[in-house]
């Protein structure tokens, strides 16, 4: 394969670009702690919190996963920009001011007040994994983009881009991740906007190809999976890190809800040429092109679909100004996930599970110390993976069938306890693992009803594993609840001390970090009135 030396230039000029205005934004860190380096000291504006939440969202896998989405089973099928938008403009409006006006530094905070620190750090495992397939499937575009556009190996971009986000997002925190994300969602539009015109007026585009499957299809056996695909990009982005990170580190409760909306409807509107990309792929006749292989693309070929319409139907200048486009919405989305797990870590499960007393100085290096891990583990899974859409999907996956009920009750719900986040948890986590996934080879034990040799689960099994976690939780919850406060069971049971003297509801596990104490007879109070209601 040919190396294309100019677009290597270009690229590597626009990495040094990034870098440098990551660093700089870096110094306005100026005290150097841990709140600075996590919500940015809440200092972040209409403009800069908007930008930095549809950048986060607008990442590669969104962008690529989008045009192969859409290339290769039609609109309909295209669920991802619309199930997670709809998503962002619910947490907006209903998640937003409840956790902003808390002025919470991450979203584990309200699961472990509720829950208990440690309890609270178990239930950190289904975002690590969330977190860890965006990142992959975020890498996996760039490799794709970069083997095709530039002639490079894949896996050299994917590390050479780790490697470049890890950097100013060890130094910045948070400050380098939203200004670097502005500059980042100018190159997106810019570079996927300028194609649209040269790739659709090439000779090769024929829409008449694709006048009868451009929409797609939802045969009826398929209804299952594609309710179950929708309401999972719904609830899995009410409850990512990577998204309140943002949202905590506006100055205020209205900044942050509509900086929220405005990200959303941004976000929603850059999925349209990446579509639009998609739509001319499919309707593409490759053997007009110089693109090597049969005009008839594979299933793992549309993964590439994106930077191959780039790279085939326009310029040099064009695809290379395209690259640039993709680089941008991978380092945009990239540094949220490392920053957001990092903090998580270092806050939630460093500090309030083992050292409640660690300074400020320790905090920050253990950040950074998990900024590194994270986005290294992250470069490992994309370079391994195929499917961009896949990982882009299976992200939301772990978030939506433990996460999105436990925060919901965390929230909302007086009586829920540690008794029903366990259960939940092991619950939840059993029926989805056991139900298989095809995008990491795991075979299915539980074939639940219509289960299809050549579909697999047609049965909406995420979403049922996600409200029998939901039943688990409130039912154990209520359940231990009125055991121990109406003394049908001894408080010597009460093994997570949830109903002791000087317990909040659910304990903090021996640490010394601070909690809302509440007493059972209060418990009991909030729990009748939650239940008249």
């Amino acid at each position: 394969m040919v190396v294309n030396i100019p677009g290597v230039i270009g690229i590597v000029v626009f990495y040094i670009i990034i870098v440098i205005i990551g660093l700089w934004a870096g110094r306005k860190n100026k005290k150097g702690d841990t709140n600075d380096l996590l919500v940015a000291g809440r200092s972040l504006g209409m403009f800069v919190a908007t930008l930095t939440t549809a950048a986060t969202m607008v990442g590669g896998a969104y962008i690529n996963g989008t045009a192969e989405s859409i290339g290769r089973d039609g609109l309909l099928w295209t669920i991802g920009p619309v199930g997670y938008n709809i998503s962002l403009v619910l947490a907006a409006k209903i998640y937003v001011p409840k956790v902003r006006k808390a002025e919470y530094t991450t979203i584990f905070d309200p699961i472990q007040e509720k829950y208990g620190n440690r309890t609270g750090g178990l239930l950190f495992i289904p975002e690590l994994l969330g977190d860890l397939f965006w990142e992959a499937a975020i890498f996996n575009a760039l490799g794709a983009t970069v083997s095709i556009i530039l002639g490079l190996e894949m896996s050299i971009a994917i590390i050479v881009s780790a490697v470049i986000v890890i950097v100013y997002t060890f130094f910045g925190g948070l400050y380098s991740v939203a200004y670097t994300d502005v500059i980042q969602m100018f190159f997106i539009i810019i570079g996927l906007v300028i194609a649209l015109p040269f790739a659709v007026t090439n000779p090769a585009v024929d829409f008449s190809r694709i006048s009868n499957t451009w929409l797609g299809e939802v045969n009826s056996n398929q209804i299952g999976i594609y309710i179950d695909t929708f309401l999972l990009t719904l609830g899995g982005c009410l409850t990512w890190q990577a998204f309140y990170q943002r949202i905590l580190a506006c100055k205020s409760v209205t900044i942050a809800q509509n900086s929220a909306l405005l990200g959303a409807f941004i976000s929603f509107l850059m999925s349209i040429p990446p579509a639009a990309i998609g739509v001319i792929g499919a309707a593409t006749d490759w053997n007009m092109t110089a693109y090597p292989q049969n005009s008839t693309l594979s299933y793992e070929d549309w993964a590439f679909i994106l930077p191959m319409v780039m790279e085939y139907l326009c310029p040099l200048t064009v695809s290379v100004i395209g690259f640039g486009a993709i680089s941008a919405a991978v380092m945009s989305s990239a540094d949220s996930i490392v920053l957001a797990t990092g903090s998580v870590f270092s806050r939630n499960i460093y500090q309030n599970c083992f050292r409640p007393q660690a300074s400020d100085r320790e905090l920050t290096w253990v950040l950074r110390f998990t900024i590194v891990v994270v986005g290294t583990l992250g470069a490992v899974i994309a370079i391994s993976a195929n499917s961009i859409y896949g990982l882009y999907i299976l992200c939301a996956d772990a978030m939506y069938v433990v996460q999105f009920p436990v925060l919901t009750c965390a929230l909302w719900v007086p009586f829920a306890n540690t008794y029903g986040a366990i259960s939940g948890l092991v619950v939840g986590t059993t029926l989805r693992v056991l139900g298989g996934e095809p995008v990491l080879s795991f075979p299915a034990i539980i074939k639940y009803p219509g289960y299809n040799d050549t579909l697999g689960q047609i049965f909406p099994f995420k979403t049922f594993a996600m409200l029998s976690c939901t039943f688990s939780l409130l039912s154990i919850s209520y359940l231990t609840e009125y055991l121990f406060t109406k003394r049908k069971l001894s408080k010597k049971f009460d093994i997570f001390n949830c109903y002791g003297p000087t317990s909040s509801q659910c304990e903090n596990d021996g640490s010394d970090i601070s909690m809302t104490v509440k007493a059972a007879d209060d418990v009991k109070n909030e729990t009748d009135k939650f239940l008249n209601n």
